[in-house]
Formats: structure tokens, sequence, C-alpha cells
């Protein structure tokens, strides 16, 4: 299934190169004056003289997502290179151990994609899709540059950023975020998966009768269920600052802050 997921990455950042050169190759014949100047092109010329990014390079004409939202074209540009980068070195190499989850169309379906060959693996468990839960698990890791083998079940992923709060890796849990700094960076999140009963089981004990902060993970900073990839859990001081207090504060973890 990972794999299924890497050709469907692959088409739609084909997709998008293309969309580009094309549009290139004809503002360059426009300015040259050997085609017109459609209202689109104009648009694309002046977007890129004030360092945007174009409209047509990030949405389709009804609206919906073509590749990605960013606000200047340098960030836009960068997050290209190092899409295909990732995506380059999984096809030519093998598997990261690894993953930049911003750097994915369809993060929810690569994060399923784990679900089913984990589900596979326990076979002769009789594990069925439907009873499989998200397992989550904050890593020690604070560079994916530290990590050096991938997990038995599961994947590392990189690049979260927690809004509302922020990590300590010592207390291993939620704390208030430091004044006047925005975001910070979660550690090298582990997602796996297991079944519901197991998992129940394993938040007892875990994370005691509070349980635990059921952070929601955005792919914008726009929370709503459009960009809602899955939920992490996430250790509390516990006390006051329980589960409903991160809740209330509106604590959540974003793959794009800009």
């Amino acid at each position: 299934p990972l794999n299924i997921f890497l050709f469907q990455e692959i088409q739609r950042l084909q997709r998008v190169i293309l969309k580009v050169r094309g549009s290139l190759q004809q503002l360059r014949l426009a300015i040259k004056g050997e085609v017109v100047m459609s209202e689109e092109l104009q648009e694309t010329l002046n977007a890129i003289y004030d360092a945007r990014v174009p409209h047509m390079w990030t949405f389709t004409i009804a609206g919906d997502e073509f590749s990605w939202v960013l606000p200047t074209l340098g960030l836009w540009f960068s997050s290209l290179i190092m899409r295909d980068n990732q995506n380059r070195t999984w096809l030519n190499h093998n598997r990261p151990n690894v993953y930049w989850l911003t750097g994915f169309f369809n993060p929810q379906g690569m994060l399923t994609a784990m679900k089913q060959e984990v589900t596979r693996k326990h076979k002769n468990d009789r594990w069925a899709l439907d009873d499989v839960v998200y397992h989550t698990e904050v890593t020690q890791f604070d560079r994916a540059e530290q990590v050096r083998g991938s997990p038995n079940e599961g994947v590392y992923i990189h690049g979260l950023s927690v809004d509302g709060a922020a990590y300590s890796k010592q207390e291993n849990c939620l704390v208030e975020s430091i004044p006047k700094v925005l975001f910070t960076t979660l550690p090298v999140l582990l997602v796996s998966a297991n079944t519901k009963k197991d998992e129940e089981k394993v938040i007892r004990d875990a994370f005691g009768p509070q349980g635990p902060y059921k952070c929601p993970v955005y792919k914008y900073a726009s929370r709503t269920d459009r960009f809602r990839i899955f939920f992490a859990n996430l250790k509390t001081p516990g006390g006051e600052k329980g589960p409903n207090f991160w809740a209330l504060r509106g604590t959540a973890l974003l793959c794009n802050t800009d």
C-alpha cells in the first residue's frame, strides 16, 4: 500500500511540474509577443513579480487545492524541491527511516496505507482494518538525522509544530509555551496501528486515569475538518492542566506554520 501511495504522490507532483512549466513557457512567448497575453498569464506575471505564488499553480479552476498553499514564491519553490527530493530518494533507494509528513499531497492516505500494512502483518491475529486505530508515541529523537532505522511497525514522522503550547522532552509532556514563541517543533513522532481494545489498555497504562490529550494534527493552521489529518495522543502535566485545559487552549499540531 505505501508503494502505491508513492506512485500516486509522484503522479500528482508531475502534474504540478507540468502545469508550472507550461505556464512559464506560455509567459515567455507572451512577453516576446508571439502569443496573446491573456488575463491568466498577466496574473501569473504580476504574482511572480510580487514574489507571490500564482493562483493557477495553487488552485484548480473549481477552487480545489492543486499543489500546496504557501505565502511566498520562495517558500513554495523550496517546498517543491524538498518534496521532489523525498519522493526521489524513496523511489531510487529505499523507504526513508523518517517521513516528512508535510511533503505529501495526501497525508491521510499515507497513514491509511501504513495502517493497512500493519493490519496485514497481524493477519494471523485476525486483525480487521475497521477495528484498527492509530497508536502514537513521541520519541526522544529531536531531528530526523538522529533516527538510524525504521520502526518494527508503523512509521516515524517529523516536521510537526506545536501551536498553543510547547513540548518538554525532559518531562515528556505538554508545557506552557515560552513567551513570544508561537510554535515549537515536536520531536520525531512514531505513528503505528493497534486494535481498539489493545489501544485502550495501552492508553490506561501509559497515561493513567486522566488519559492523554487527543491532539488534532492539521495540514494548515486553519482549524477545519478539511485540513485535519489525525489525532495524536500527547501526555499532559495532570492536575489543573489536564486534557481539557489544552483542548480549551486550542493546542494542535501543524504541518505548515507559514
